[in-house]
Protein backbone atom coordinates (compact mmCIF):
# COMPACT_ATOMS: atom_id res chain seq x y z
CA UNK A 1 0.00 0.00 0.00
CA UNK A 2 1.30 3.79 -1.29
CA UNK A 3 0.03 6.99 -0.19
CA UNK A 4 -0.54 8.11 -3.71
CA UNK A 5 -2.78 5.32 -4.42
CA UNK A 6 -6.99 4.87 -4.34
CA UNK A 7 -7.01 2.31 -1.84
CA UNK A 8 -4.69 4.58 0.60
CA UNK A 9 -6.27 7.76 -0.14
CA UNK A 10 -9.97 7.08 -0.60
CA UNK A 11 -10.48 3.84 1.60
CA UNK A 12 -7.57 3.44 4.36
CA UNK A 13 -6.85 6.57 5.82
CA UNK A 14 -10.46 7.59 5.78
CA UNK A 15 -11.57 4.94 7.79
CA UNK A 16 -8.40 4.96 9.80
CA UNK A 17 -8.44 8.68 10.76
CA UNK A 18 -12.14 8.37 11.62
CA UNK A 19 -11.78 5.51 13.96
CA UNK A 20 -8.81 7.15 15.75
CA UNK A 21 -9.85 10.68 16.01
CA UNK A 22 -13.17 9.02 17.42
CA UNK A 23 -10.76 6.54 19.84
CA UNK A 24 -10.10 6.60 23.27
CA UNK A 25 -6.94 8.64 23.76
CA UNK A 26 -5.28 6.01 25.67
CA UNK A 27 -6.03 3.78 22.85
CA UNK A 28 -5.08 6.05 19.88
CA UNK A 29 -1.43 4.44 20.30
CA UNK A 30 -2.94 0.69 19.79
CA UNK A 31 -4.81 1.49 17.07
CA UNK A 32 -2.15 3.50 15.50
CA UNK A 33 0.07 0.38 16.20
CA UNK A 34 -2.60 -2.00 14.26
CA UNK A 35 -3.01 -0.12 11.40
CA UNK A 36 0.37 -0.01 10.96
CA UNK A 37 0.73 -3.61 10.46
CA UNK A 38 -2.33 -3.75 8.20
CA UNK A 39 -0.40 -1.29 6.11
CA UNK A 40 3.16 -2.69 6.11
CA UNK A 41 1.21 -6.24 5.37
CA UNK A 42 -1.10 -5.34 2.66
CA UNK A 43 2.21 -4.92 0.22
CA UNK A 44 4.41 -7.38 2.23
CA UNK A 45 2.77 -9.84 4.43
CA UNK A 46 5.07 -12.38 4.62
CA UNK A 47 7.25 -10.09 5.80
CA UNK A 48 5.53 -8.96 8.24
CA UNK A 49 6.70 -11.57 10.96
CA UNK A 50 10.12 -10.92 10.11
CA UNK A 51 9.75 -7.20 11.44
CA UNK A 52 7.92 -8.04 13.79
CA UNK A 53 9.90 -11.05 15.28
CA UNK A 54 12.91 -8.58 15.09
CA UNK A 55 11.17 -5.69 17.08
CA UNK A 56 10.71 -8.16 19.70
CA UNK A 57 14.05 -9.38 20.04
CA UNK A 58 15.43 -5.99 19.95
CA UNK A 59 13.13 -5.02 22.56
CA UNK A 60 13.91 -7.55 25.11
CA UNK A 61 17.87 -7.36 24.74
CA UNK A 62 17.68 -3.40 24.57
CA UNK A 63 16.17 -3.45 27.58
CA UNK A 64 18.05 -5.70 29.25
CA UNK A 65 21.21 -4.04 27.92
CA UNK A 66 19.63 -0.57 29.71
CA UNK A 67 20.08 -2.30 32.98
CA UNK A 68 23.38 -4.55 32.97
CA UNK A 69 27.40 -3.29 33.44
CA UNK A 70 29.43 -2.26 31.19
CA UNK A 71 30.86 -5.54 30.08
CA UNK A 72 27.50 -7.35 29.48
CA UNK A 73 26.03 -4.03 28.30
CA UNK A 74 28.70 -3.95 25.45
CA UNK A 75 28.10 -7.53 24.40
CA UNK A 76 24.37 -6.90 24.02
CA UNK A 77 25.02 -3.56 22.32
CA UNK A 78 26.86 -5.94 19.13
CA UNK A 79 24.17 -9.12 19.00
CA UNK A 80 21.57 -6.48 18.95
CA UNK A 81 23.82 -4.30 15.98
CA UNK A 82 25.26 -7.49 14.59
CA UNK A 83 21.74 -8.89 14.15
CA UNK A 84 20.06 -6.29 12.69
CA UNK A 85 22.97 -5.32 9.96
CA UNK A 86 23.07 -9.21 9.40
CA UNK A 87 19.19 -9.30 8.65
CA UNK A 88 20.03 -6.51 6.20
CA UNK A 89 23.01 -7.76 4.66
CA UNK A 90 21.13 -11.28 4.16
CA UNK A 91 17.48 -9.49 2.66
CA UNK A 92 19.37 -6.74 0.42
CA UNK A 93 22.88 -7.45 -0.36
CA UNK A 94 23.06 -11.51 -0.51
CA UNK A 95 21.73 -11.04 -3.79
CA UNK A 96 24.44 -8.78 -5.08
CA UNK A 97 27.34 -10.87 -3.34
CA UNK A 98 26.50 -14.22 -4.77
CA UNK A 99 26.46 -12.51 -8.34
CA UNK A 100 29.69 -10.98 -7.36
CA UNK A 101 30.69 -13.81 -6.66
CA UNK A 102 29.60 -15.51 -9.94
CA UNK A 103 31.56 -13.07 -12.01
CA UNK A 104 34.99 -14.25 -10.12
CA UNK A 105 33.87 -18.26 -11.12
CA UNK A 106 33.27 -17.16 -14.55
CA UNK A 107 37.36 -15.73 -14.49
CA UNK A 108 38.55 -19.23 -13.67
CA UNK A 109 35.61 -20.64 -16.10
CA UNK A 110 33.27 -21.89 -13.47
CA UNK A 111 29.98 -22.37 -13.66
CA UNK A 112 27.88 -20.15 -11.45
CA UNK A 113 25.98 -22.19 -8.53
CA UNK A 114 22.59 -22.45 -8.33
CA UNK A 115 20.87 -19.60 -6.09
CA UNK A 116 16.94 -18.42 -5.28
CA UNK A 117 16.54 -14.88 -6.06
CA UNK A 118 16.14 -13.43 -2.24
CA UNK A 119 12.61 -10.87 -2.10
CA UNK A 120 13.71 -7.72 -0.37
CA UNK A 121 11.35 -6.48 2.53
CA UNK A 122 10.02 -2.98 1.40
CA UNK A 123 11.29 0.14 3.71
CA UNK A 124 14.16 -2.80 5.50
CA UNK A 125 17.00 -0.33 5.31
CA UNK A 126 14.68 2.78 7.33
CA UNK A 127 13.48 -0.01 9.89
CA UNK A 128 16.89 -1.31 10.23
CA UNK A 129 18.16 2.42 11.00
CA UNK A 130 15.85 3.51 13.52
CA UNK A 131 16.42 0.30 15.48
CA UNK A 132 20.30 0.67 15.29
CA UNK A 133 19.67 4.12 16.36
CA UNK A 134 17.69 2.95 19.55
CA UNK A 135 20.25 0.75 20.62
CA UNK A 136 23.52 2.80 20.25
CA UNK A 137 21.16 5.84 21.86
CA UNK A 138 20.33 3.70 24.77
CA UNK A 139 23.70 1.99 25.54
CA UNK A 140 25.13 5.16 25.10
CA UNK A 141 22.83 6.27 27.86
CA UNK A 142 21.78 9.39 25.57
CA UNK A 143 18.08 7.78 25.69
CA UNK A 144 16.40 5.68 28.01
CA UNK A 145 15.16 2.01 26.80
CA UNK A 146 11.50 2.11 25.91
CA UNK A 147 9.48 0.52 28.94
CA UNK A 148 6.47 -0.70 26.70
CA UNK A 149 6.77 -3.73 24.21
CA UNK A 150 3.76 -1.39 21.98
CA UNK A 151 5.66 1.57 22.54
CA UNK A 152 9.11 0.47 21.32
CA UNK A 153 6.79 -1.53 18.21
CA UNK A 154 5.03 1.79 17.50
CA UNK A 155 8.39 3.96 17.21
CA UNK A 156 9.53 1.32 14.54
CA UNK A 157 6.53 0.70 12.56
CA UNK A 158 4.64 3.92 12.83
CA UNK A 159 3.36 3.68 9.21
CA UNK A 160 3.81 7.44 7.97
CA UNK A 161 7.33 7.12 8.31
CA UNK A 162 7.77 3.53 8.19
CA UNK A 163 8.85 2.36 4.33
CA UNK A 164 10.86 5.77 3.38
CA UNK A 165 11.42 7.92 6.85
CA UNK A 166 11.84 10.32 8.07
CA UNK A 167 14.66 8.34 10.00
CA UNK A 168 13.66 9.44 13.67
CA UNK A 169 15.78 8.83 16.71
CA UNK A 170 14.02 7.81 19.95
CA UNK A 171 14.57 10.78 21.60
CA UNK A 172 12.45 12.68 18.49
CA UNK A 173 9.46 10.85 19.54
CA UNK A 174 9.55 8.78 22.70
CA UNK A 175 8.01 11.44 24.83
CA UNK A 176 5.38 11.76 22.06
CA UNK A 177 4.47 8.03 22.26
CA UNK A 178 4.52 8.35 25.61
CA UNK A 179 2.37 11.51 26.02
CA UNK A 180 -0.30 12.14 23.61
CA UNK A 181 -1.29 15.81 24.62
CA UNK A 182 0.78 18.32 23.85
CA UNK A 183 0.16 18.03 19.74
CA UNK A 184 -3.53 16.76 19.99
CA UNK A 185 -5.43 19.70 18.67
CA UNK A 186 -7.30 21.05 15.70
CA UNK A 187 -4.30 23.64 14.53
CA UNK A 188 -2.26 20.24 14.31
CA UNK A 189 -4.38 18.21 12.78
CA UNK A 190 -5.09 21.31 9.59
CA UNK A 191 -1.23 21.85 9.02
CA UNK A 192 -0.75 18.42 8.76
CA UNK A 193 -3.34 18.05 5.94
CA UNK A 194 -2.48 20.99 3.71
CA UNK A 195 1.40 18.87 4.47
CA UNK A 196 0.01 15.83 3.77
CA UNK A 197 -1.64 17.50 0.32
CA UNK A 198 1.47 19.89 -0.67
CA UNK A 199 3.11 16.15 -0.60
CA UNK A 200 1.23 14.23 -3.02
CA UNK A 201 1.11 17.33 -5.32
CA UNK A 202 4.69 17.18 -5.31
CA UNK A 203 4.56 13.68 -6.06
CA UNK A 204 1.87 13.16 -8.22
CA UNK A 205 1.01 16.83 -10.52
CA UNK A 206 5.20 17.06 -11.07
CA UNK A 207 7.34 14.34 -10.08
CA UNK A 208 5.55 11.48 -12.30
CA UNK A 209 4.43 14.22 -14.75
CA UNK A 210 8.39 14.14 -14.85
CA UNK A 211 9.12 11.29 -14.88
CA UNK A 212 7.02 10.10 -18.07
CA UNK A 213 9.49 11.69 -19.76
CA UNK A 214 12.13 10.62 -18.29
CA UNK A 215 11.92 7.44 -18.35
CA UNK A 216 11.14 7.92 -22.69
CA UNK A 217 14.28 9.57 -22.85
CA UNK A 218 16.51 7.17 -21.26
CA UNK A 219 14.23 4.36 -22.80
CA UNK A 220 15.77 5.36 -26.31
CA UNK A 221 18.67 3.54 -27.70
CA UNK A 222 22.19 4.90 -27.94
CA UNK A 223 22.07 5.90 -31.58
CA UNK A 224 18.38 7.58 -30.95
CA UNK A 225 19.83 9.83 -28.07
CA UNK A 226 20.82 13.12 -29.09
CA UNK A 227 22.81 15.54 -26.57
CA UNK A 228 20.36 17.99 -25.98
CA UNK A 229 17.93 15.00 -24.94
CA UNK A 230 20.32 13.54 -22.08
CA UNK A 231 20.66 17.28 -20.84
CA UNK A 232 17.13 17.44 -20.68
CA UNK A 233 16.35 14.03 -18.98
CA UNK A 234 19.17 14.75 -16.35
CA UNK A 235 17.53 18.32 -15.54
CA UNK A 236 14.40 16.70 -15.49
CA UNK A 237 15.50 13.16 -13.18
CA UNK A 238 17.56 15.76 -10.70
CA UNK A 239 13.97 17.72 -10.01
CA UNK A 240 11.71 14.53 -10.51
CA UNK A 241 13.84 12.54 -7.56
CA UNK A 242 14.05 15.86 -5.30
CA UNK A 243 10.07 16.19 -5.85
CA UNK A 244 9.18 12.35 -5.43
CA UNK A 245 11.36 12.01 -2.08
CA UNK A 246 10.49 15.36 -0.34
CA UNK A 247 6.97 14.50 -1.25
CA UNK A 248 7.02 11.75 0.25
CA UNK A 249 8.75 13.40 3.25
CA UNK A 250 6.24 15.83 3.15
CA UNK A 251 3.40 13.38 3.25
CA UNK A 252 5.00 11.20 6.54
CA UNK A 253 5.69 14.19 7.99
CA UNK A 254 1.79 15.80 7.09
CA UNK A 255 0.27 12.49 8.27
CA UNK A 256 1.76 12.20 11.83
CA UNK A 257 1.47 15.81 12.54
CA UNK A 258 -2.79 14.75 12.15
CA UNK A 259 -2.20 12.15 14.62
CA UNK A 260 -0.05 14.36 16.94
CA UNK A 261 2.87 13.36 16.23
CA UNK A 262 5.64 15.92 15.18
CA UNK A 263 8.71 14.08 12.92
CA UNK A 264 11.98 15.91 11.84
CA UNK A 265 12.23 18.36 9.03
CA UNK A 266 14.12 15.92 5.69
CA UNK A 267 14.52 18.63 3.12
CA UNK A 268 15.26 22.14 3.54
CA UNK A 269 15.70 23.40 -0.55
CA UNK A 270 18.42 21.55 -1.37
CA UNK A 271 19.25 22.63 -4.50
CA UNK A 272 20.07 25.55 -3.15
CA UNK A 273 23.25 24.73 -1.75
CA UNK A 274 26.15 26.63 -2.63
CA UNK A 275 28.33 23.45 -2.56
CA UNK A 276 27.90 19.53 -1.68
CA UNK A 277 29.07 20.35 1.76
CA UNK A 278 26.00 22.35 2.03
CA UNK A 279 23.48 19.66 0.04
CA UNK A 280 24.12 17.58 2.75
CA UNK A 281 23.07 19.96 5.08
CA UNK A 282 19.90 19.95 3.01
CA UNK A 283 19.14 17.02 1.29
CA UNK A 284 18.02 13.76 3.08
CA UNK A 285 18.79 15.59 6.64
CA UNK A 286 17.62 12.53 9.03
CA UNK A 287 19.81 10.11 6.91
CA UNK A 288 22.99 12.85 6.90
CA UNK A 289 22.79 13.26 10.80
CA UNK A 290 22.13 9.56 11.26
CA UNK A 291 25.52 9.00 9.04
CA UNK A 292 26.77 12.04 10.96
CA UNK A 293 26.58 10.88 14.41
CA UNK A 294 26.74 6.62 14.06
CA UNK A 295 29.57 6.50 11.86
CA UNK A 296 31.24 9.78 11.04
CA UNK A 297 32.14 10.91 13.70
CA UNK A 298 33.04 7.28 16.09
CA UNK A 299 35.56 6.70 13.35
CA UNK A 300 36.97 10.51 12.82
CA UNK A 301 37.52 9.45 17.06
CA UNK A 302 39.14 6.56 16.50
CA UNK A 303 41.30 7.37 14.19
CA UNK A 304 42.53 10.63 15.62
CA UNK A 305 43.58 8.50 18.86
CA UNK A 306 46.06 6.64 16.40
CA UNK A 307 47.17 9.84 14.36
CA UNK A 308 50.09 11.32 16.80
CA UNK A 309 51.56 13.18 14.34
CA UNK A 310 50.73 16.92 13.63
CA UNK A 311 50.93 16.49 9.88
CA UNK A 312 50.88 13.11 7.25
CA UNK A 313 51.96 13.75 3.51
CA UNK A 314 52.01 17.14 4.01
CA UNK A 315 48.25 17.81 4.96
CA UNK A 316 47.35 18.10 8.93
CA UNK A 317 46.25 15.71 10.95
CA UNK A 318 42.58 17.18 10.90
CA UNK A 319 42.53 16.64 7.64
CA UNK A 320 43.57 13.31 6.84
CA UNK A 321 41.32 12.68 9.42
CA UNK A 322 38.15 14.08 7.63
CA UNK A 323 39.41 12.59 4.26
CA UNK A 324 39.43 9.15 5.96
CA UNK A 325 35.87 9.36 7.98
CA UNK A 326 34.44 10.80 4.66
CA UNK A 327 36.01 8.38 2.74
CA UNK A 328 34.42 5.42 4.64
CA UNK A 329 31.19 7.13 5.67
CA UNK A 330 30.10 7.83 1.66
CA UNK A 331 31.37 4.42 0.54
CA UNK A 332 28.67 2.94 3.32
CA UNK A 333 26.12 5.68 2.44
CA UNK A 334 26.03 4.78 -1.52
CA UNK A 335 25.95 1.23 -0.82
CA UNK A 336 22.92 1.71 2.11
CA UNK A 337 21.24 3.23 -1.11
CA UNK A 338 21.33 0.04 -2.92
CA UNK A 339 23.41 -3.54 -4.16
CA UNK A 340 25.28 -2.15 -7.07
CA UNK A 341 28.49 -0.82 -8.58
CA UNK A 342 26.70 2.41 -9.56
CA UNK A 343 25.42 3.39 -5.97
CA UNK A 344 29.14 2.60 -4.41
CA UNK A 345 29.99 4.99 -7.36
CA UNK A 346 27.67 7.33 -6.57
CA UNK A 347 28.72 7.26 -2.69
CA UNK A 348 32.25 7.52 -3.81
CA UNK A 349 31.50 10.31 -6.12
CA UNK A 350 29.98 12.55 -3.50
CA UNK A 351 32.75 11.72 -0.68
CA UNK A 352 35.40 13.00 -3.59
CA UNK A 353 33.41 16.26 -3.38
CA UNK A 354 32.89 16.19 -0.08
CA UNK A 355 36.81 15.82 0.50
CA UNK A 356 37.72 18.43 -2.00
CA UNK A 357 35.28 21.33 -0.41
CA UNK A 358 37.43 20.53 3.03
CA UNK A 359 40.46 21.11 0.48
CA UNK A 360 39.96 23.48 -1.14
CA UNK A 361 36.42 24.24 -3.04
CA UNK A 362 34.95 25.67 -0.08
CA UNK A 363 36.87 29.27 -0.25
CA UNK A 364 37.21 28.77 -4.05
CA UNK A 365 33.18 28.99 -4.09
CA UNK A 366 33.19 31.89 -1.71
CA UNK A 367 35.11 33.52 -3.39
CA UNK A 368 33.22 33.10 -7.35
CA UNK A 369 29.96 34.16 -5.85
CA UNK A 370 26.42 32.93 -4.87
CA UNK A 371 24.99 32.75 -7.97
CA UNK A 372 27.71 30.63 -9.91
CA UNK A 373 28.55 28.22 -7.29
CA UNK A 374 24.91 27.10 -6.97
CA UNK A 375 24.99 26.68 -10.54
CA UNK A 376 28.07 24.85 -10.55
CA UNK A 377 27.01 22.76 -7.56
CA UNK A 378 23.67 21.92 -9.06
CA UNK A 379 25.51 20.40 -11.84
CA UNK A 380 27.76 17.93 -9.86
CA UNK A 381 24.30 17.06 -8.14
CA UNK A 382 22.82 16.38 -11.65
CA UNK A 383 25.42 14.30 -12.68
CA UNK A 384 25.68 12.12 -9.33
CA UNK A 385 22.14 11.73 -10.10
CA UNK A 386 22.96 10.39 -13.38
CA UNK A 387 24.99 7.40 -11.74
CA UNK A 388 22.25 7.20 -9.55
CA UNK A 389 20.00 6.10 -12.10
CA UNK A 390 21.86 4.37 -14.60
CA UNK A 391 21.67 0.52 -14.22
CA UNK A 392 25.83 -0.12 -14.88
CA UNK A 393 28.56 2.21 -14.87
CA UNK A 394 28.88 1.48 -18.67
CA UNK A 395 25.46 3.51 -19.40
CA UNK A 396 26.92 6.46 -16.96
CA UNK A 397 29.75 6.45 -18.88
CA UNK A 398 27.78 6.62 -22.55
CA UNK A 399 24.99 9.29 -20.51
CA UNK A 400 28.34 11.61 -19.45
CA UNK A 401 29.95 11.24 -22.64
CA UNK A 402 26.73 12.40 -24.54
CA UNK A 403 26.55 15.25 -22.00
CA UNK A 404 29.69 16.77 -23.12
CA UNK A 405 29.80 15.48 -26.91
CA UNK A 406 27.05 17.93 -27.69
CA UNK A 407 25.76 14.44 -30.26
CA UNK A 408 22.91 15.72 -32.24
CA UNK A 409 20.34 13.32 -33.31
CA UNK A 410 16.28 13.16 -34.36
CA UNK A 411 14.17 14.08 -31.31
CA UNK A 412 12.16 11.10 -30.95
CA UNK A 413 10.42 11.70 -27.61
CA UNK A 414 7.72 14.64 -27.38
CA UNK A 415 7.79 17.32 -25.59
CA UNK A 416 4.52 18.60 -24.97
CA UNK A 417 3.69 21.71 -23.50
CA UNK A 418 2.79 20.11 -19.75
CA UNK A 419 6.08 18.72 -19.71
CA UNK A 420 8.06 22.07 -20.28
CA UNK A 421 5.68 23.63 -17.59
CA UNK A 422 6.03 21.47 -14.73
CA UNK A 423 9.73 21.07 -15.42
CA UNK A 424 9.25 25.62 -15.40
CA UNK A 425 7.69 25.08 -12.08
CA UNK A 426 9.68 22.42 -10.41
CA UNK A 427 12.68 25.06 -11.25
CA UNK A 428 10.86 27.54 -9.92
CA UNK A 429 10.16 25.58 -6.33
CA UNK A 430 12.85 24.30 -6.07
CA UNK A 431 15.43 27.57 -6.13
CA UNK A 432 12.51 30.31 -4.28
CA UNK A 433 13.86 28.99 -1.35
CA UNK A 434 17.12 30.72 -2.23
CA UNK A 435 15.53 34.01 -0.83
CA UNK A 436 15.64 34.53 2.69
CA UNK A 437 12.05 35.68 3.12
CA UNK A 438 10.81 33.11 1.58
CA UNK A 439 12.37 30.17 3.28
CA UNK A 440 11.52 31.88 6.26
CA UNK A 441 7.91 31.65 5.03
CA UNK A 442 7.52 28.50 4.18
CA UNK A 443 9.16 27.09 7.16
CA UNK A 444 5.96 29.48 9.06
CA UNK A 445 3.88 27.94 6.29
CA UNK A 446 4.84 24.50 7.58
CA UNK A 447 4.45 25.47 11.06
CA UNK A 448 1.33 27.27 11.19
CA UNK A 449 0.43 30.12 8.45
CA UNK A 450 -1.56 32.01 11.43
CA UNK A 451 -5.34 32.00 11.77
CA UNK A 452 -6.49 34.10 8.73
CA UNK A 453 -4.31 31.89 6.52
CA UNK A 454 -5.28 28.54 7.56
CA UNK A 455 -9.04 28.66 5.50
CA UNK A 456 -7.40 29.89 2.37
CA UNK A 457 -4.50 26.72 2.35
CA UNK A 458 -7.36 24.60 3.70
CA UNK A 459 -9.13 25.87 0.75
CA UNK A 460 -6.20 25.32 -1.80
CA UNK A 461 -5.35 21.73 0.04
CA UNK A 462 -8.83 20.77 -0.83
CA UNK A 463 -7.97 21.32 -4.80
CA UNK A 464 -4.72 20.01 -5.23
CA UNK A 465 -6.02 17.10 -3.45
CA UNK A 466 -9.22 16.92 -6.24
CA UNK A 467 -6.84 17.41 -8.72
CA UNK A 468 -4.30 14.85 -7.66
CA UNK A 469 -7.26 12.29 -7.35
CA UNK A 470 -8.44 12.95 -10.43
CA UNK A 471 -4.54 12.37 -12.09
CA UNK A 472 -4.29 9.01 -10.12
CA UNK A 473 -7.17 7.59 -11.59
CA UNK A 474 -6.33 8.97 -15.23
CA UNK A 475 -2.68 7.36 -15.29
CA UNK A 476 -2.86 5.09 -12.13
CA UNK A 477 -0.42 5.87 -9.28
CA UNK A 478 3.94 5.15 -9.48
CA UNK A 479 5.63 3.94 -6.68
CA UNK A 480 8.26 6.57 -4.72
CA UNK A 481 12.05 6.12 -6.05
CA UNK A 482 13.05 5.24 -2.58
CA UNK A 483 11.07 2.67 -1.89
CA UNK A 484 13.62 0.25 -3.51
CA UNK A 485 15.56 1.20 -0.94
Amino acid sequence: MVFNSHLFLLYFLPIFLILYFLSDRKFKNWLLLLASVFFYAWGAPKFVFYVAGSILIDFFLIRVMSRSDSHQRKLLMWISVLLNLGLLLWFKYMNFFVDQFDVMLSWFGSKPGEWTKIALPVGISFITFQKLACTLDVYKRQQPAFTKLQDYALYIFMFPQLLSGPIVRPGQIASQIVNRVDHDNIDYKLTGFYRFIIGLAKKVLIADVLGVTVNEIFALTHEEMSSGLVWIGAIAYTFQIYFDFSGYSDMAIGLARMLGFRLPENFNSPYVSRSITEFWRRWHITLSFWFRDYIFLPLAYATSRRMPKERYLGLRADKVIYLIATSVTFLLCGFWHGAAWTFVLWGVYMGVFLILDRLFLLKWLKRLGRIPSVVLTFLVIMVGWMLFRSQSTAEFWFLAKKLISFHPADNLVWLNPKFWTILGLAGFFSFWGGFKRIEQWVDRLYDYPGDKMILLFSVIAIVLCILCVASITATGFNPFIYFRF
